[in-house]
């Protein structure tokens, strides 16, 4: 029979509809950021869709995306990170929306979206007395768990531009703060034992502004403050890090699900 610890390794890899909290998810989470802000740049200058006809084209895809990830019965690596990627550009198409059509200050954005945030948690944990990713088993927490990333994407975006651009701090400048408050919010959880929830959430929102300002960076002209090369080049880099990435987390996800399975038989047979 099966011990407790086996229980959960089977819960958790069988189950869960989101990734182990690994280096490789922090690494994809802030490379998919990155891509998500060089992307929508890309489509909406580079390509001359227009910033309308890339919201709309982003949000018809991630919708696709979000319905097979929604229809999938357990994590599939390849639907999860092209839905996070996707978000990505979403929460980014968003607040430039607010920004650049509707004319709402990044203070203003900023604000909203926090807010809308801890709404979100907050209903979230009134009906399922949990915000861990870790339990993410059932369709309305998986309902939960995706407004709760794109208002993190929107709020990301909108406070990275805020520091970034509208305080003037310059993308080099954002980045290292936003690296050094994640860095502090590490060291809370591995050295203070804060609590594990609660660090998740303010790193997740955290690494959406350090992406994008790696992405800004990066792909900027050396007379803005970036490394002048380019959105196209920018997207392509990242995102071939983020498909090998996911290649090697289907391949690793794959062989255990092989030896939990192995295991349960072996445990029924004994």
């Amino acid at each position: 029979m099966t011990t407790a610890l086996d229980s959960t390794r089977v819960s958790d890899l069988l189950l869960s509809k989101v990734p182990q909290i690994t280096l490789a998810f922090w690494v994809i989470k802030v490379f998919s950021t990155t891509v998500g802000e060089t992307a929508a740049d890309y489509v909406n200058d580079t390509l001359g869709f227009g910033l309308t006809t890339t919201t709309i084209v982003t949000g018809a895809l991630f919708a696709i995306a979000l319905f097979f990830q929604f229809r999938t019965r357990r994590y599939v690596p390849a639907v999860y990170w092209l839905t996070v990627v996707l978000i990505s550009v979403v929460g980014t198409l968003i607040t430039d929306n607010l920004t650049d059509v509707a004319g709402v200050p990044l203070w203003a954005s900023t604000l909203v979206f926090a807010v809308l945030l801890a709404i979100t948690f907050v209903v979230w944990f009134r009906s399922e007395r949990t915000l861990s990713i870790h339990s993410i088993v059932t369709r309305r927490r998986e309902a939960f768990y995706w407004l709760a990333i794109l208002f993190t994407f929107a709020l990301g975006t909108a406070a990275g531009d805020l520091l970034s651009e509208a305080l003037g701090l310059g993308y080099l400048l954002a980045a290292v703060l936003f690296g050094a408050v994640i860095a502090a919010v590490a060291i809370a959880y591995f050295v203070f034992r804060a609590n594990a929830v609660v660090c998740f959430w303010i790193a997740y929102v955290l690494t959406r502004p350090l992406g994008a300002s790696f992405g800004d960076l990066a792909s900027q002209p050396v007379t803005d403050g970036g490394l002048g090369l380019g959105t196209t080049a920018t997207s392509a880099v990242f995102l071939v890090v983020i498909v090998a990435l996911v290649v090697f987390m289907t391949i690793q996800i794959a062989a255990q699900r092989r030896r939990l399975d192995e295991a349960d038989v072996r445990a029924q047979l004994a």
